[in-house]
């Protein structure tokens, strides 16, 4: 219609700016993501997923192992971020799975060094079905090792160790003396409190 005005459409992509989000030191502060954010302030809390290949670039096995890192501060064109949560990818716990072999978890919580809690969910899967005292067993000899490691470790070699099958190379060489087991690991680890946070914690008491 004539005379009438048309409304100007914002382009709100246009509006936006594109940072780079860089991985935690645990892996040497390596781009990870390129994101669109509106502000600053917004992008803080905003949580990236990745899998272990996208950060390192090395056996396409990695795809299997899921990382989940949280912005934490935004300078100029770049963003920090922490580690929140490490967990298998549900094609590969499917694969694991068999019928007539034994499924066993648990899940426990432990702190880092540098004070760094976290829940941990560990995966057994065995050949053949085992018995109550010997799943008992497992649990015991899983849950000893990482008393002994985790607590020594900082927060950057937990997320190291986790990551790269430490900590499961550790629990299965302790099982495989007594319990022959066709994989064990952590299928999550997830961060339930920072190092600030249990500082606060503990000024609070």
């Amino acid at each position: 219609m004539a005379g009438k005005k048309t409304a100007r459409v914002k382009d709100k992509w246009r509006e936006k700016k594109w940072v780079t989000v860089l991985a935690p030191s645990a892996f040497n502060n390596v781009p990870i993501a390129y994101i669109p954010i509106t502000d600053d302030q917004s992008a803080i809390g905003r949580v990236i997923e990745v899998t272990l290949f996208d950060i390192v670039k090395g056996d396409p096995s990695q795809h299997q192992f899921k990382l989940y890192f949280q912005v934490n501060k935004v300078e100029g064109e770049t963003a920090t971020c922490v580690f929140k949560r490490y967990e298998y990818a549900k094609e590969f716990l499917r694969s694991l799975v068999r019928r007539g072999s034994s499924l066993i978890n648990f899940i426990s919580e432990f702190k880092t060094k540098d004070g760094y809690l976290f829940r941990i969910k560990i995966i057994a899967l065995t050949n053949k079905k085992l018995n109550t005292s010997r799943k008992h067993a497992l649990r015991l000899i899983a849950r000893d090792v990482m008393q002994k490691t985790i607590p020594e470790m900082t927060i950057d070699q937990f997320i190291q160790a986790t990551a790269f099958g430490k900590i499961n190379s550790d629990i299965h060489a302790a099982i495989k003396k007594i319990i022959h087991v066709r994989h064990v690991g952590i299928e999550k680890a997830k961060l339930i409190r920072t190092a600030e946070a249990e500082i606060a914690l503990l000024q609070a008491k």
